[in-house]
């Protein structure tokens, strides 16, 4: 073994393949023999193998790789060759004991995805390990599912700094700047309502307004609503893998609802949601009436740290966008890269021109090979 093997460190995939079998979908079998070896010859009792619950180890394949790239892309001398056999058959069990559980739901996860969730902290996973007797739940609060938070390649509560949630940080640093700022002129209290929208559909405004709310609640001073006004086609709490209730559209169509009854309160800390609420004909007539104001503003008025995300429909194939956009603060206009022109986002703009703080975030944006990118520092 040579001295640059000795200080190999294992990355956080290799560490995870080691305990996860990802391939076989984290099959659980009795004893935990590895492939090819009956279970005399692991060296273990039946008794011994019975009082281990825990995910089955994985059997490397012979060579073992560990970058993900095209296999004929791979230098033969990154080619690493690992043995399975323990010290001893207790030290295995041991290893597979001493194992952190699978998240939940992780048996459909891709690597990546399933390395996100092990990044995290035990006692930050609380939507990945759920208990069903935790009184948190039992009390209304939504546990979002930060597996599919991970397989959608999303910001996930308690992972690891990356290059996403530095890309976020500068976008809502931007914002609460620009709220500062907002808040000493006439906009007062409405200063802390950000409208997240697109000139088109699949341009990534609700993936962005979800990573923006997120991020916000990351925040020390702030508490954030992340309300869906895409009454057509809503698709927050599905994302976060919580079921549609009461929301906003019921709000404004029936007078004696109370908006702050229908907030979800979620396991994240210091992230709420509304949903977009039934499906409507008249939901642009409802947005345009004085009883959005006044929701808003009660909203607001609750609690003095919030601040209030709306993910709405594309500007430029649904109308609500632009009534909305007439009663925020702010607007953050998604732009993909590969896909929106600049005639689509001048139209866009001109339909959000209701609000005086319009600012673009380009998605979808290619980085060159080798260049640096946000969250590299980290590792």
């Amino acid at each position: 073994m040579t001295n640059a093997d000795k200080k190999h460190e294992e990355s956080l995939i290799e560490r995870a393949a080691r305990v996860y079998d990802f391939g076989a979908h984290l099959r659980r079998r009795e004893g935990f023999p590895p492939p090819g070896k009956a279970a005399e010859d692991f060296g273990a009792s039946s008794e011994k193998r019975r009082e281990v619950d825990g995910p089955a180890l994985m059997q490397p394949e012979e060579p073992h790789a560990a970058s993900w790239g095209n296999p004929a892309d791979i230098d033969s001398d990154s080619v690493e060759t690992v043995s399975w056999e323990p010290a001893s058959p207790d030290a295995a069990f041991d290893l597979i004991a001493a194992a952190p559980p699978a998240p939940d739901g992780a048996e459909t996860l891709s690597r990546e995805a399933a390395a996100t969730l092990m990044a995290i902290p035990p006692e930050l996973r609380a939507g990945a390990e759920p208990d069903e007797e935790a009184e948190i739940f039992s009390d209304g609060i939504g546990r979002i599912d930060r597996a599919l938070l991970a397989e959608k390649g999303m910001l996930v509560p308690g992972a690891p700094v990356g290059a996403l949630a530095e890309e976020f940080r500068l976008v809502k640093r931007q914002l609460l700047l620009g709220a500062r700022a907002l808040a000493t002129g006439p906009m007062g209290e409405r200063s802390r309502t950000i409208l997240v929208g697109s000139a088109k559909p699949g341009e990534g405004k609700t993936f962005c307004s979800i990573n923006l709310a997120i991020s916000l609640a990351a925040e020390r001073d702030v508490e954030v609503l992340l309300i869906d006004s895409d009454f057509a086609k809503p698709n927050v709490m599905a994302t976060l893998g919580l079921d549609d209730s009461t929301g906003l559209l019921d709000i404004l169509a029936d007078r004696s609802l109370d908006p702050e009854e229908f907030v979800v309160r979620t396991d994240v800390p210091q992230l709420s949601l509304l949903p977009a609420g039934k499906r409507s004909h008249s939901d642009t007539e409802l947005l345009a009436s004085a009883r959005t104001r006044q929701v808003i503003d009660q909203l607001l008025a609750n609690d003095p740290r919030r601040i209030i995300v709306f993910d709405t429909p594309p500007a430029l194939a649904a109308s609500p966008a632009s009534v909305l956009a007439l009663l925020v603060g702010q607007v953050m206009l998604v732009v993909r890269a590969d896909r929106t022109t600049e005639a689509e986002v001048r139209e866009a703009v001109n339909l959000l021109d209701g609000c005086e703080q319009i600012s673009l975030v380009l998605n979808s944006r290619s980085y060159e090979p080798g260049g640096g990118r946000f969250g590299s520092y980290y590792g």
